[in-house]
């Protein structure tokens, strides 16, 4: 048994398909299938059910895959580590990134770490929250910008970046697009258009309803806030919107009003995450840093409020070391 072969069953356990294991680790089907049978060979016992179209790990072959993926991801690190060792801003970066913060956040950011880290290969990798964690503590990407707070991941750093506020976008025609001064409660008879299950935008968007007394618009979930824009601007309803999910280089729809809140600004909290035993942690802070300082220009916002001047919200604080334990 080899690291090449741990390799082959881990691809299997992810994909649950022969053929597209193989096409992703670069070999034929039947190489990739051989070294399966020969692991089941040498350890004696069935790691995979063979189905003519379903793949099925039996329960020591998800246990094997399992292990398999902690030792692989070991192996990384010690790669890491003799990489870094050698020159800590050079080699690849493989960086996480949520849907409903990656497209709008990057832009202010990327070129910025490119300047400071030239001879740096960052390779960008957005899923959501849920997906990033697991191939955190797996090790196929190196660190992560996530949503604060976490839950329960003991073995993960968190480095506190910026706190980025929610507007309320409704449609121009809404009598909350000049109602001034706006305030949290003015949004207690609402039904916000939120995402579907499994971002962690809706859950901070359903905590910001839950305080306001506001609800969900039944029968329609968006897969994107660019859904979500499209329909308040069709005058579908009313939701809420992260500050950089609004600013430049994003258009400005004409029928669509921003708002702030006067009394309250609810906001989310963004993080990089890192795993604890990193080989790269020093490198990681001064990365943290730079993107904490790259985002706050583009936190400021700046709406176009009827009578009522924007006001200044603070979108950073202190940087936190722990992280309580949240559905996040």
């Amino acid at each position: 048994m080899n690291l090449r072969d741990l390799r082959y069953l881990v691809a299997l356990a992810d994909l649950r398909h022969f053929g597209r294991a193989a096409d992703a680790c670069h070999v034929s089907q039947p190489t990739l299938s051989t070294q399966i049978r020969k692991i089941e060979d040498e350890l004696g016992v069935t790691l995979v059910e063979r189905a003519p179209r379903n793949v099925l790990l039996t329960e020591v072959g998800f246990q094997v895959a399992q292990r398999a993926r902690g030792i692989l991801a070991e192996v990384e690190q010690i790669k890491t580590l003799a990489r870094m060792t050698k020159d800590p801003e050079a080699g690849t970066l493989r960086l996480g990134i949520f849907p409903t913060l990656g497209p709008y956040l990057l832009p202010h950011v990327v070129s910025g770490i490119r300047a400071r880290f030239p001879r740096l290969e960052l390779l960008l990798i957005e899923e959501k929250t849920e997906i990033l964690l697991q191939q955190l503590h797996d090790g196929r990407v190196d660190c992560a910008l996530l949503a604060l707070p976490l839950n329960h991941e003991e073995q993960l750093h968190t480095e506190f970046l910026f706190e980025e506020p929610f507007v309320l976008a409704v449609p121009r025609n809404h009598p909350l697009a000049n109602k001034t001064p706006l305030r949290l409660r003015d949004i207690s008879e609402e039904r916000l258009l939120l995402l579907d299950d499994g971002h962690c935008l809706r859950d901070q968007a359903l905590d910001v309803c839950h305080l306001a007394g506001a609800s969900e618009k039944d029968g329609f979930r968006a897969t994107s806030l660019e859904t979500l824009r499209q329909m308040v601007a069709a005058g579908v309803g009313v939701t809420l919107l992260p500050a950089l999910a609004v600013q430049a280089p994003v258009p400005r729809s004409p029928s669509l009003q921003l708002r702030q809140f006067a009394d309250s600004q609810p906001s989310r909290q963004i993080a990089m995450v890192w795993r604890k035993s990193a080989a790269n942690v020093a490198f990681l802070q001064r990365l943290a840093g730079l993107i904490s300082a790259l985002s706050e220009p583009a936190l400021q916002l700046d709406l176009d409020i009827p009578n009522e001047a924007a006001q200044t919200v603070p979108t950073k604080r202190p940087r936190q070391r722990q992280t309580p334990p949240s559905h996040a």
